[in-house]
């Protein structure tokens, strides 16, 4: 069965996206490098574009190069906009 914050996640309407924690030096906050590949218009080469992302963490339970997902939720702070999802 799952649980209530399971649930909550996935009924969330918001973009969920998977990268690595790259700080925990913040309580209840860290930060996550997504990573994607653009192609170039013109030349037709695919790129590699990271971006990072304050996400709340709860119970502090993430380490730096943990691999997470992340959903978009209501602005929790001036910069955090995202929640780590728990496994």
């Amino acid at each position: 069965m799952a649980t209530k914050s399971e649930n909550k996640i996935k009924e969330s309407k918001g973009n969920i996206l998977k990268g690595v924690v790259v700080s925990d030096k913040m309580q209840k906050t860290v930060v996550v490098s997504v990573s994607r590949f653009i192609k170039h218009p013109l030349y037709g080469k695919y790129y590699k574009v990271s971006k990072k992302y304050k996400a709340h963490d709860e119970e502090n339970a993430h380490k730096v190069g943990d691999n997470v997902e992340i959903v978009e939720t209501r602005p929790i702070s001036k910069d955090k906009r995202f929640k780590v999802v728990v496994k």
